[in-house]
């Protein structure tokens, strides 16, 4: 019998494409759906350097308007995430192509630069919790030929992220320390949110045969 990991009052959906997120998910047996939300997050970005908000603010925003997004199309607990990334005051985002994620990689290298994740719910149409994780990640010092091999090694992930890099990958030959937990770096703040969906009802039920909840997309 498959058994699974649910709440008792609506279904957890997953406001996120993301890949990372959603193995992150599978793995701890969570039952959840996928609904991907499409915001326009450079101009929410744009908008809230433009007005001098605060990091914090502007990713806790972008989580928030995705979960938002899809709670006016689904009931149940909706889960919004985002990440941005910072170093010496700029915000990065991701690479417009592989020339620019050079760029960021070259201009990381030898510094500490921060993550802030953020995860925000909603359940019936209002947002009933929210948590930012900051992670701080200090990069190695890299020689021009460091970063060409780098580059030619992992071609194919470098525009899939801010800063140009995925740590669970490849990443990690990039780095010489972090502060914080690999789940808040790959982008989901996995036991702040399961500590807060244990208050709410969370627990493992039996799941009718052949239930594979994990590959549904709303």
């Amino acid at each position: 019998m498959n058994r699974q990991y649910k709440m008792p009052d609506g279904d957890i959906i997953l406001a996120s494409a993301s890949a990372t997120r959603q193995q992150m998910l599978r793995q701890i047996n969570l039952c959840f759906a996928v609904q991907p939300a499409h915001v326009d997050e450079e101009a929410v970005k744009a908008a809230g350097i433009a007005e001098s908000v605060p990091c914090d603010d502007i990713v806790i925003e972008l989580a928030s308007l995705k979960a938002e997004q899809i709670a006016l199309q689904a009931g149940g607990y909706i889960l919004g995430c985002d990440q941005i990334l910072t170093c010496e005051g700029q915000l990065f985002s991701k690479p417009q192509n592989h020339d620019h994620a050079k760029e960021q990689l070259a201009s990381l290298a030898g510094k500490t630069h921060e993550l802030r994740t953020a995860i925000v719910i909603y359940h019936r149409h209002q947002r009933i919790w929210h948590h930012l994780a900051i992670s701080s990640l200090t990069m190695r010092s890299m020689t021009q030929r460091d970063l060409d091999d780098y580059c030619t090694l992992y071609y194919d992930q470098l525009t899939d992220t801010p800063g140009s890099y995925r740590i669970e990958n490849g990443g990690a030959h990039l780095f010489t320390s972090q502060d914080g937990t690999l789940y808040d770096i790959l982008g989901l703040p996995l036991l702040p949110l399961l500590g807060f969906l244990r208050t709410r009802g969370l627990k493992l039920e039996d799941m009718p045969p052949h239930s594979d909840s994990e590959d549904q997309t709303l």
